[in-house]
């Protein structure tokens, strides 16, 4: 309204003598100001490299979790070793069971491999004094033979030493035979030994890998059962994945190794890879399932809820403001200006990031485009169109 100003002193400095060239200046100066135009912010279209990112929502949880139960049972846990938060290496002792009565069993067995040991020298000997009588029975059985041939004895001498030497033999048979009984015992003591030790062993359990320990169930007092809770769970390694659910129409898009940007509520975002697509949809939600690999990272929590942003690739395409476009019914439409005037035009949209909206058609690079498509313009307005530090085209050119 700075031209009425004008028109005013302009009024009171001519006085009455001149009212029609007063009036005349004042339309005059209403014209300029008119042919002018309102100042509007206005934006070049250009080229811009526009990122392909899918969000995605799910868990983190363990890239591979260990269970840990006992392998033997009716056991009691005696003792632990180890807590929920705490790195262990393969093998570490996490708990131990009470091992009384394993030991007494154990003990017992000892002293039988000891009775087996007696029974195999025994049977040696029994062998020994067998192969002894066998040996006279059949040196007596040789001499009553060559008796025989040159007539000097009689026959039932004859059967009598042929039938002690036949028992002298199956003497040592039978020796033989207990030894290899004995033998047989024994072998079978050490396998009950062995598997004694082995269930010795099994009262102190063990971590199968590394890792971080996420549960521990186990109590002091509590019977350890395989068929229970597992005593403790064990991140492998410590490695984090996001177990994130995907819409079906997106999941052609995401491919193995593509980075990702991952975001937990209370940390920093950290970086991941697909590590596995699911190659099942479900036919209730419509939704597959990826696996975002982070890493190990102890400021994670398994559980925790996550987004992740999957890169699916970028490409150069042109980009206006997001404000500039206007959704109609008829579709897209964006206010070019054109040597000062108002020109709508509509306009194919793509994707959109960071505020700004990719132009797949209907625009040229370098145009100019209103900054806001709200603004009450209409085709053929004169408009000033103002760039963004606020200088005016023609100036700024």
């Amino acid at each position: 309204m700075a031209w009425r100003g004008v028109m005013i002193l302009a009024l009171a400095g001519l006085g009455a003598a001149a009212p029609d060239r007063q009036l005349r200046a004042a339309e005059a100066l209403q014209t300029q100001a008119e042919a002018s135009g309102p100042a509007v912010s206005v934006m070049a279209v250009e080229s811009t490299v526009f990122a392909r990112t899918i969000l995605v929502t799910g868990s983190l949880i363990a890239r591979q979790e260990l269970l840990v139960s006992p392998q033997i049972e009716g056991h009691r846990v005696r003792e632990i070793l180890a807590e929920e938060g705490d790195r262990v290496t393969e093998g570490q002792i996490l708990a131990r069971l009470a091992d009384d009565t394993l030991k007494a069993q154990f003990a017992q067995l000892e002293a039988n491999l000891v009775r087996a040991d007696a029974s195999i020298a025994q049977a040696r000997s029994r062998i020994a004094d067998a192969e002894a009588d066998r040996k006279l029975a059949e040196a007596a059985f040789a001499r009553v033979k060559e008796l025989m041939k040159s007539g000097t004895t009689s026959r039932s001498v004859y059967d009598e030493r042929e039938a002690a030497a036949g028992t002298a033999a199956a003497a040592v048979t039978l020796a033989q035979d207990g030894l290899r009984v004995a033998q047989a015992d024994k072998t079978q003591i050490e396998a009950q030994i062995r598997e004694s030790q082995l269930r010795l062993s099994f009262t102190e359990i063990k971590a199968p890998a590394e890792g971080i320990i996420s549960r521990r169930t186990a109590k002091i007092g509590a019977l350890a059962s395989a068929i229970a809770d597992p005593l403790f769970r064990i991140i492998a390694k410590g490695e984090i994945e996001v177990d994130a659910e995907v819409p079906e129409i997106y999941l052609p898009r995401i491919a193995i190794d593509q980075n990702a940007s991952i975001e937990v509520t209370g940390l920093e975002p950290r970086s991941g890879k697909v590590r596995l697509i699911s190659p099942e949809v479900d036919p209730a939600t419509r939704l597959g399932r990826v696996r975002i690999f982070i890493g190990d990272d102890e400021s994670l929590r398994v559980g925790s809820f996550a987004r992740a942003k999957i890169d699916t690739g970028a490409r150069q395409a042109l980009s206006v403001p997001a404000t500039a476009i206007l959704n109609r019914d008829e579709g897209a439409t964006v206010k070019v200006v054109k040597e000062g005037r108002v020109e709508t035009r509509k306009v194919s949209v793509g994707m959109r990031s960071n505020g700004t909206a990719e132009i797949v058609d209907g625009l040229r690079e370098g145009e100019l485009v209103v900054v806001r498509s709200g603004m009450l313009l209409r085709d053929g307005d004169a408009v000033r169109p103002v760039l963004p530090d606020a200088t005016t085209v023609s100036e700024a050119r």
